[in-house]
């Protein structure tokens, strides 16, 4: 499971799985570690975020995959 934490450092989302449903992409887990949530996101919605996509943000993501692990934020 993956989680979400928002500007607060709490728990805003848990990702329990992430798959391809047809032409979707399916996003499922919970909200506030509590509302079960199921999102789809269709295939111009993923083009249009990897047109957010500059060279400095890929070479952050790159780097930043191969971070060691910090402490969870305090709750």
């Amino acid at each position: 499971m993956v989680k979400i934490y928002g500007a607060d450092n709490k728990e805003l989302m848990t990702v329990a799985s992430i798959a391809g449903d047809g032409d979707t992409l399916v996003i499922k887990g919970k909200i506030f570690g509590a509302m079960p949530m199921t999102a789809k996101i269709r295939p111009e919605e993923a083009r249009a975020l990897l047109k957010m996509l500059n060279l400095k943000l890929v070479l952050f993501l790159l780097c930043f995959l191969f971070k060691p692990a910090t402490k969870t934020p305090a709750k």
